[in-house]
């Protein structure tokens, strides 16, 4: 897959009733337009607790053109809040989350009543309003995680996959989106970098010279979750095949000239992603332009090996170093361009 690939798929979400938690964020914005551009649901819902983004989000997308839009105040903390807005509801593709990792490490308990506890509230309000199916969206900080972040969405996908089991035969069906570093999103090096740019920075900040990154747009992002919406059975932990780039380089290409000052690592940063680990692979398949890390072929599923699925090497590991993938200065380019256009 090129750096601007997209992930093909049938999935029409015309005449479905769907609901994004945290859906005044990067992911959620971009999200909305590209399914009012594309498709024509009963219901689209926003589902967030800041009703100044919201407000916001409103004179983006004209209420008057989009009659299909509703706008939810709530935390996912609020059990009872869920349930009343998955009244009707039947996809969820779930959004909400504390992200910042030196937040999450400062602030554990929030973190994790959002993260964790969210998580586990959103599972049973979606079994009891009927909900059909959910896609959470996960982190290559979840896989060996190193610091709280990072645990937390583990224990969240772990919450996600396991409610197959809770919801039973014709039941709410639950799977994740792994995937790395958004270019454009809020919190992202890459607004960071073109910003010391426009201001005049000559010397980048960089955490180490070794570090490296898996990097993905919005826009990919949200295709890869429909094309997983459409895929899923039940309990997969979907990865996109994505390209790699090393901080330094980045830097280089959006400074050209310039220089990088190492400023050191910080807490619960790791020097290289990893969106699957040696011992995930046992259960990892690999597509032409994803891996799926399927539910243990002998628990509960009855799984039978997808067409086009071929299973990964014992020993596989997929990190932002040991990719086969790789951004060079034109691919990175070539991202943030359309990153701009949104």
């Amino acid at each position: 897959m090129s750096s601007l690939g997209t992930y093909e798929h049938s999935l029409s979400l015309d005449g479905r009733s769907v609901l994004v938690t945290g859906g005044t964020g990067s992911f959620g914005h971009k999200f909305v337009e590209m399914v009012l551009a594309r498709y024509k649901p009963k219901r689209l819902a926003i589902y967030s607790r800041d009703e100044l983004k919201q407000y916001e989000m409103q004179q983006k997308f004209n209420p008057n053109e989009h009659r299909c839009l509703r706008y939810f105040l709530g935390d996912v903390r609020d059990l009872d809040r869920l349930k009343m807005a998955l009244r009707g509801i039947d996809t969820v593709i779930h959004a909400a989350a504390l992200k910042q990792v030196p937040a999450a490490e400062y602030n554990p308990t929030e973190c994790i009543h959002t993260n964790v506890l969210g998580a586990e509230n959103l599972v049973m309000a979606c079994i009891t309003e009927g909900v059909k199916r959910l896609v959470a969206l996960s982190t290559d900080k979840a896989c060996n995680p190193i610091n709280l972040y990072g645990a937390s969405k583990l224990a969240s996908d772990k919450i996600f996959t396991a409610a197959n089991q809770l919801s039973g035969d014709g039941g709410t069906v639950f799977c994740c989106v792994r995937y790395g570093n958004v270019v454009g999103s809020r919190g992202s090096v890459v607004p960071l970098y073109q910003r010391l740019v426009t201001e005049g920075t000559t010397e980048l900040p960089v955490t180490d010279a070794r570090m490296t990154r898996f990097w993905i747009t919005l826009e990919q992002g949200v295709e890869f979750v429909l094309s997983c919406l459409d895929m899923m059975r039940g309990g997969e932990i979907f990865i996109p095949k994505i390209p790699s780039m090393k901080i330094t380089d980045l830097a280089a290409a959006l400074s050209p000239g310039g220089k990088v000052k190492i400023i050191g690592i910080r807490p619960g940063e790791k020097l290289h992603e990893v969106m699957i680990t040696e011992d995930d692979a046992r259960n990892t398949v690999e597509f032409s332009d994803r891996y799926v890390i399927e539910p243990n072929p002998v628990a509960w599923t009855g799984h039978v090996l997808r067409d086009g699925a071929v299973p990964v090497e014992d020993g596989f590991r997929y990190a932002s170093d040991n990719n086969t993938e790789w951004l060079d200065d034109a691919g990175l380019h070539e991202l943030v361009a359309s990153t701009s256009k949104d």
